[in-house]
């Protein structure tokens, strides 16, 4: 693939993004209102996924630890 296909296949995303979104019926000043709170939105999405999927993964992995009958390291068994 060369440069000119993948700009033109670029151009072409470009064109049915802004033909799907209706954006090409903006002005330009709504065009920027509109990706920049798209953009915005996609970013902060992002990084709640960064900080929070990986905490969750790990409480229900410790979840289904102890759901299965395997005890913490710091968990005392009572031995009579």
């Amino acid at each position: 693939m060369d440069l000119k296909s993948t700009k033109n296949y670029l151009y072409w995303l470009y064109c049915q993004f802004e033909l799907i979104t209706c954006s090409y019926l903006m002005e330009p000043w709504e065009k920027l209102l509109f990706y920049t709170f798209n953009i915005t939105m996609l970013v902060m999405v992002l990084y709640t996924a960064y900080i929070f999927v990986p905490v969750h993964i790990s409480v229900a992995f410790q979840f289904f630890l102890h759901l299965f009958g395997n005890q913490h390291e710091n968990t005392v068994s009572v031995v009579k």
